[in-house]
């Protein structure tokens, strides 16, 4: 029927709906943890440079690079999600979105996809910036960039699943600043775990951001603690079931329509 809007359209609309939400508030959406994560490069990467010179063969400032660029595209995509979710519940609109011809795979995609969006146009600044700054190389470009989409899938999806389930907006940051924060910060993106002594090493092994943090790394300094299939495999295996709890909570109308 002529002027009837199709699920691909509306999905579309909400795809661009969720981008357009970033770039409007870009100052606080990818300016802001942009220049945080540049204040690490500067703070510990050129100042501890002189006195930390190399981790392995690697310059200590473009060390720290690949970490702090992970975690703040995770730490962006997850509370850009957690945020949006939680405020369409709040504000009731989630009830349009769901009444539309969309199906719920089509929704997940929408929003999923502002949470990549964002979180690419963070990483993309800070690798430049830190190019600028550092010289940090590419070694693996097709490696980086299957690390970051996967990387981001996870965190947007799980902020979206966060977001449905949150009663208020402590709940969506609470994740974020008591979870996800700490896990990045113990996660090698300093120090190579290598370097811990046991059962320290050991422990890290069992932090999820480690192994995104190493697939970072291999990505841009062609190295890293671990294996490059191992760090991607268990990113993927926890992308996956993410993304596939949020499709279910839009298939099941689940905390959307209670």
């Amino acid at each position: 029927m002529e002027g009837q809007i199709t699920g691909t359209q509306g999905m579309r609309w909400l795809a661009q709906r969720e981008t357009l939400r970033v770039s409007k508030l870009w100052t606080q959406t990818v300016l802001a943890p942009v220049i945080s994560s540049l204040l690490f490069i500067l703070v510990f990467g050129l100042s501890l440079g002189d006195r930390v010179r190399n981790v392995g063969t690697v310059e200590y400032d473009q060390f720290i690079v690949p970490g702090l660029i992970a975690m703040a595209m995770v730490q962006a995509a997850f509370a850009n999600n957690a945020s949006t979710i939680f405020q369409a519940r709040a504000e009731r609109y989630i009830n349009d979105i769901l009444s539309s011809p969309m199906h719920p795979w089509q929704m997940t995609i929408g929003f999923v996809v502002g949470g990549v969006f964002r979180g690419l146009l963070i990483g993309g600044s800070l690798l430049a910036a830190a190019f600028l700054l550092t010289g940090v190389p590419l070694e693996n470009p097709a490696a980086l960039a299957l690390t970051a989409v996967l990387c981001l899938v996870l965190f947007a999806a799980f902020g979206t699943v966060v977001g449905i389930f949150a009663e208020s907006w402590d709940n969506t940051t609470f994740i974020g600043n008591i979870v996800i924060l700490p896990l990045a910060f113990v996660g090698g993106t300093f120090y190579s775990v290598a370097l811990l002594p046991s059962p320290w090493e050991e422990l890290s092994h069992f932090n999820p951001i480690f192994y995104m943090v190493q697939a970072m790394r291999f990505g841009l300094l062609g190295e890293s603690d671990v294996s490059i299939w191992l760090s991607l495999g268990v990113t993927a295996a926890l992308a996956i079931p993410a993304y596939l709890w949020a499709q279910w909570l839009f298939s099941s109308g689940r905390k959307l329509k209670d």
